[in-house]
């Protein structure tokens, strides 16, 4: 087994349990009365327990303690993923939705999301899948819109021909 990380020396077990008294965020003072635990003397295993968290936590706890001090047992959240599209690469796709499409280059008659993951694709070799490009064009304001289809040879006269307005009403039957 290997030595153990050993603790800071500017702080002690009572500074560390005033510390906690004082603290608002409930993680950081079940980890600050777990590290005064070690300064008054207890065991590693002591302090895991008194933390409820095991041996390797403590040590992690301890070394964040030991770089960042109190603000190192904070707990906070994780940054995630990274984007799968660069700033860059979201400006592209803004301009290929602004610009609009040609059938005749894009070999599509509107745009679908597994069109524009292909050319991102085709173009900067990046892999998307449509669920969350539909997310990124979301978030740049753009919606899920669809013209109605209009067949090329429509007659507009006879429109009002194929037109339903409900069914007649009774007091015209009379």
């Amino acid at each position: 087994m290997s030595a153990p990380v050993l603790l800071r020396r500017d702080f002690d077990a009572e500074g560390l349990r005033a510390l906690a008294k004082a603290a608002r965020d409930p993680a950081q003072i079940r980890r600050l009365l777990a590290l005064s635990a070690i300064y008054a003397g207890g065991s590693r295993s002591a302090a895991a327990a008194l933390g409820g968290v095991g041996l390797q936590t403590v040590r992690d706890w301890v070394v964040a303690f030991n770089a960042h001090g109190t603000d190192g047992l904070i707990g906070g959240k994780a940054p995630g993923a990274r984007p799968r599209l660069s700033i860059e690469q979201r400006e592209v796709l803004r301009a290929l939705v602004e610009q609009g499409l040609m059938p005749v280059t894009h070999g599509v008659v509107r745009w679908r999301l597994v069109d524009l993951a292909q050319i991102l694709f085709d173009d900067h070799g990046v892999s998307v899948s449509e669920q969350t490009l539909s997310r990124v064009l979301r978030g740049m304001g753009y919606r899920k819109l669809s013209a109605r289809p209009r067949h090329h040879a429509q007659a507009p006269d006879a429109i009002p021909g194929f037109k339903t307005y409900g069914p007649p009403r009774l007091q015209d039957a009379f």
